[in-house]
């Protein structure tokens, strides 16, 4: 089973599989001081890397590895 990414470069989606995606968040800090968390999994695909936003239910319920 893969994971769908959209890669720009090519301009179409492709699937990447599960094996190959890693997991990250990326975190910043807002104007009234508070810490805001996006969830994403990165991956690669012919050289190119991509990255897909997603909740944070699904960033816990998939079992990749964390950069």
């Amino acid at each position: 089973m893969g994971i769908e990414f959209y890669d720009v470069k090519l301009r179409e989606k492709v699937t990447i599989p599960e094996s190959n995606v890693r997991k990250t968040t990326f975190e910043r800090t807002a104007k009234d001081g508070s810490t805001q968390t996006r969830y994403a999994l990165r991956a690669e695909n012919q050289g190119t890397k991509l990255t897909k936003f997603c909740s944070k239910a699904d960033w816990d319920a998939l079992n990749v590895p964390v950069e």
